[in-house]
């Protein structure tokens, strides 16, 4: 196998003819070879064009036992071809390869290496032969290199150098176009001319587009006609039918066709749809339903309501479609307005100004619709505007009554009586009805009540006398009502004017005093007094000055009219002293011109005050001089209040004395049973059980509610009763005695309201003791001395005052402890 030139090739051609001679079936390709080796390769070509001239050419050859050279023919060894999608039983026979060494003893192993070797591709080691046991899809892989190489069966030894072949896959007609990227959306504007085109379609085939027509395509249109076409070899679809209007149909659905073959019959074919969309332009008009719209509006109806609204119809779209409105003509422009409604694209019209029913009754307007954007192809469709009429009504309204004026403006004079006449308002109904007017003045327009109105003619009068001082100018409101209808008011602004008089007197424009310095000299000016009038004299207002009768003479003061409203004030001597007067009154008469023209008399304070040399003002009190001591006000103030409250004290403690030492009960001194303050429940001895609470018995009026004050004397004051003087301790007659006293206190109207008064009149009797009570001290003629209780100091000289004097002759036991 390792033979070349001369000799390789005719091993080459000798085994090419016994293939050829055996079978007839294989050709094999002589020419270049691909390396020095004597392999050779024979294919399985029933395909390959040529083949049949050879078979026959070599076939002669063989008959006249003759080799001959071929002349011109340029075969390629190293290609063999296989047709794909092969679904037959046996395995295809691809090709047979043969070594000029091969002696036919089977010493020669044939070994097949590369792509699909031994899964796709397998090869019979003794004869070379070369099968494809799997089915071959061109589409999936177009071709396969593989190597052969011979080898010694024994030793595994190459006898000949490896050889590269292709095994390529020859294709047929077996996948259909696609159409990769349908469904398609387009658009074209619609009313486009014939030929415009929409969008291309392209479609796609797997097949070998090398070989054959397998993959040579050709569109058609299956759906769409008579509107659209496709162009079969670009796929580019084109409008087919003029003025295609969106109005009328906006969307279509074509369908399109590639089929391969070049469109023969037995070709494969794909379908996608298109669906085409015409969009819009603006090739209609605005058009107003109706030519004339009817509305109507009440009269009482205020500016700037909505009336009634239309609108234009546009079956373009968007800025196409878009209408604008305008007033063209009629009696209703100043009455009417138009805008339009930015959401619902209608014309609203509104009430500009008020209607009146009574005056006019109807109102026309004529509107247009027009399109702001026309497209300069569709001018001659024109024109895009459209135009209708608007009949607009007056309805009748039961309305309030209306004033004649907007508002009314009266004068009335200040101090008028009461029901003086201020003026005259009128309403009338404008209605049909022309009903009756009742006024009224709203009170919180009048709060005081000063005007009434008739309220049948609108008449304002007074109810009071006016000042113009007080409030100069009154704005009130007055009200008209319907009388019947809906009673419906209205109501006008009225403004009084207080026209004045000449009622207020003039009086100075202020009433600080006047300093002048004690060292003036005579015929200096002082000061210049002003006036002021409260009436309302504006420019003409002019006041003059004089003295007062009284004081027209005086030797201190003169005053000069100025003739200006004002008055100038001079001194006429000098001399004067704050000693013997420091303030002087200069009472100053005062005329205004008004009518009646009215006086006054004010009084001017002039004081005296001290001076330096350059008539600086140091000082104008008076008490340095009056105060020889030098004590200035203030000191003389705070001595005289402390000498008022030490008064007050010692008076305060002189009353606290009388009131301590004076009881704030009268007694009688006979009475001492009476005096007692019980301090403790002592008892009258073994045999007293019980002790008798008489304070009722001798305040009888006590029971009732009635107790005499403790704090007041009584102006009456009563003698003694019989027999208080000297009561017989020793009397066993207890009932008449309690009798004797329950009298007495009936008949005395002094008796001191006590709460509980013990009597210890009766002791019993059978007790060894002496008895322990001072009240019968009272009824003895004690000769005992207590002026020796003055000495003991000061906490006994209660005592020494209760007993030390006949003036006090009981004994407060109280007191007595508390000393």
């Amino acid at each position: 196998m390792a033979a070349t030139g001369k000799r390789g090739a005719r091993g080459l051609l000798r085994t090419f003819l016994l293939l050829l001679g055996v079978s007839g079936l294989c050709s094999v390709a002589s020419g270049t070879r691909r390396g020095a080796g004597s392999l050779d390769h024979r294919a399985h070509s029933h395909r390959h064009p040529g083949h049949k001239s050879s078979h026959r050419h070599h076939h002669r050859l063989g008959k006249l036992g003759q080799v001959l050279h071929r002349s011109k023919r340029g075969w390629v060894w190293n290609q063999f071809f296989v047709i794909e999608e092969y679904t037959g039983p046996d395995p295809v026979l691809v090709g047979r390869l043969h070594s000029d060494v091969d002696l036919g003893d089977g010493n020669i192993k044939y070994i097949l290496s590369g792509e699909g070797a031994g899964t796709i591709f397998v090869i019979d080691d003794n004869t070379g032969n070369i099968h494809a046991t799997k089915t071959l899809d061109r589409e999936e892989q177009a071709q396969y290199t593989l190597t052969a190489q011979a080898v010694a069966r024994d030793t595994n030894k190459p006898l000949e150098p490896p050889s590269e072949f292709i095994v390529k896959v020859q294709d047929i007609n077996d996948n259909p176009p696609e159409f990769l990227h349908g469904p398609y959306y387009a658009s074209v504007p619609e009313m486009s001319n014939v030929g415009t085109s929409v969008m291309q379609v392209t479609a796609t085939d797997a097949d070998d587009p090398t070989y054959g027509n397998s993959a040579r395509l050709v569109y058609s249109i299956l759906q769409g006609q008579p509107y659209f076409s496709v162009e079969p070899q670009t796929g580019i679809i084109r409008t087919a039918l003029p003025n295609m209007d969106r109005e009328a149909r906006q969307e279509y659905d074509v369908v399109i066709q590639a089929k391969d073959m070049g469109g023969h019959m037995g070709g494969l074919s794909g379908t996608t749809e298109v669906k085409i969309s015409l969009t819009d332009v603006n090739d209609n008009p605005p058009k107003f339903p109706q030519s004339v719209y009817p509305m109507s509006v009440s009269e009482d109806r205020v500016p700037g309501e909505e009336v009634g609204r239309l609108k234009a119809k546009d079956p373009d779209l968007g800025d196409n479609g878009l209408v604008t409105y305008s007033l063209l003509d009629g009696d209703g422009m100043g009455v009417f307005e138009l805008s339009t409604d930015s959401e619902t694209r209608e014309a609203v019209i509104k009430l500009k100004k008020h209607v009146d029913y009574e005056t006019k009754r109807m109102y026309t307007l004529k509107v247009e619709g027009s399109n702001p954007h026309i497209d300069s192809r569709f001018m001659s469709w024109g024109p895009y505007k459209d135009e209708a009429t608007i009949k607009i009504s007056v309805e009748d309204a039961d309305e309030p009554p209306v004033f004649v004026a907007p508002s009314y403006t009266f004068e009335v004079e200040e101090n008028a009586p009461e029901g003086t006449t201020v003026g005259r308002v009128h309403a009338k109904d404008t209605d049909v009805a022309n009903n009756p007017v009742r006024y009224m003045i709203p009170r919180y327009t009048d709060v005081e009540q000063f005007f009434n109105i008739n309220s049948e003619d609108g008449l304002i009068t007074t109810t009071r006398p006016m000042d113009r001082e007080t409030q100069p100018w009154h704005n009130i409101s007055v009200s008209a009502t319907e009388i019947g209808g809906h009673h419906q008011d209205t109501k006008v602004r009225v403004n009084i004017k207080i026209k004045d008089m000449n009622d207020n007197v003039p009086e100075f424009a202020n009433n600080n005093e006047v300093l002048m310095c004690d060292t003036v000299a005579p015929a200096r000016l002082i000061e210049t007094v002003r006036a002021v009038d409260k009436d309302e004299m504006a420019h003409r207002q002019h006041f003059t000055f004089s003295l007062a009768p009284e004081v027209a003479h005086n030797n201190n003061f003169s005053l000069k009219d100025n003739r200006d409203s004002t008055a100038s004030i001079y001194v006429l001597r000098k001399g004067f002293s704050r000693l013997t007067q420091d303030v002087y009154f200069l009472p100053i008469e005062i005329n205004d011109n008004g009518l009646p023209p009215l006086s006054s008399t004010n009084t001017l304070t002039i004081r005296v005050c001290s001076c330096d040399s350059r008539d600086t003002i140091l000082s104008c009190n008076v008490e340095p001089y009056v105060l020889p001591a030098g004590l200035s006000t203030g000191a003389l103030i705070a001595i005289l209040a402390c000498i008022v409250i030490l008064l007050a004290i010692v008076v305060l403690f002189v009353a606290l004395r009388r009131q301590k030492k004076e009881p704030l009960i009268v007694f009688e001194e006979e009475d001492i049973r009476e005096n007692i303050i019980t301090y403790d429940d002592e008892g009258g001895g073994e045999e007293d059980t019980e002790a008798f609470d008489i304070a009722t018995l001798q305040n009888p009026d006590g029971a009732n509610g009635f107790l005499p004050r403790k704090d007041m004397k009584p102006e009456l004051q009563c003698s003694l009763r019989p027999g208080m003087g000297h009561p017989a301790p020793n009397s066993v007659d207890v009932d008449d005695f309690i009798k004797t006293r329950i009298a007495e206190a009936d008949s005395d109207p002094t008796a001191p309201p006590y709460d509980s008064i013990q009597i210890y009149g009766y002791e019993g009797r059978g007790s060894l003791a002496g008895s322990l009570s001072s009240l019968e001290s009272v009824t003895t003629e004690s000769d005992l001395d207590y002026d020796y209780l003055q000495s003991w100091g000061p906490r006994f000289r209660k005592l020494a005052d209760l007993y030390g004097t006949k003036d006090s002759p009981f004994f407060d036991a109280d007191e007595a402890e508390d000393s």
